[in-house]
């Protein structure tokens, strides 16, 4: 029995890749498979997928191009993502619906809230690509937004290390991990979960629960999802 009825799902760009490919298809249809079972425990599915395989933004060698360039090719890198994706899903049984912040007809639907809640209603994967449209905004703002907009249940950040810390855990050994922990207090203690303006957006609107833990192991998804404990609760 599933613990959220609906769902958003933030993925990593990382996630899909191997060390020497942008995609890794083992990996990508492993995540597919698991979200299948996800969704036939009744659960209905939006997705945002980030762009670090492609594209970093404006760090490294990038950051000294024009800002609002370099957003806009980390934008492009989650339409591909997101294809890539959706063709997974498809592959795996469901059906699969990339909807983009930027118009693009030819490669997904504009983004339209209506739209997207009747897919999620009539069982369809929403994927959600170009995080809001518009420069200056991470990833997790476009979570965020989409998660208001999608009245989401609860949002499962899958991510490369097992929840929120105290401090960077790969910088600083005395890191302690944090079990529970609310929107301000996290945006307070400058903890990066997610930028700012997300975790505002999340407060603001009383977001449910933003789940945080690891992609280690995939499996982690069904076991959220079936009501474990394991990551950390960001919560109003």
């Amino acid at each position: 029995m599933a613990a959220y009825k609906r769902i958003l799902l933030k993925l990593s760009g990382e996630a899909l890749k191997s060390d020497h490919d942008l995609f890794d298809f083992d990996k990508v249809n492993e995540i597919a498979g698991i979200i299948k079972t996800m969704h036939d425990m009744g659960t209905e599915i939006g997705i945002v997928i980030g762009a670090g395989n492609i594209w970093r933004g404006r760090q490294g060698p990038s950051a000294h191009m024009d800002a609002v360039t370099a957003d806009q090719m980390g934008m492009l890198g989650t339409v591909i993502n997101c294809l890539c994706m959706a063709d997974a899903l498809r592959k795996a049984g469901l059906d699969a619906v990339v909807q983009s912040a930027v118009d693009m007809n030819r490669f997904a639907e504009p983004f339209n809230a209506m739209a997207a809640r009747r897919h999620l209603k009539e069982g369809r994967v929403v994927l959600f690509a170009c995080g809001t449209g518009n420069p200056f905004f991470s990833t997790d703002s476009g979570v965020a937004l989409r998660a208001v907009e999608m009245e989401v249940d609860a949002v499962l950040m899958a991510k490369n290390i097992d929840g929120v810390y105290t401090a960077d855990p790969l910088k600083d050994p005395s890191a302690t991990l944090i079990r529970d922990i609310t929107y301000s207090d996290a945006l307070a203690r400058g903890l990066k979960v997610m930028d700012a303006s997300a975790f505002a957006l999340c407060a603001e609107n009383k977001v449910p629960t933003v789940r945080v833990f690891g992609l280690d192991d995939p499996q982690n998804l069904i076991r959220v999802l079936e009501g474990s404990d394991i990551g950390t609760f960001v919560h109003p």
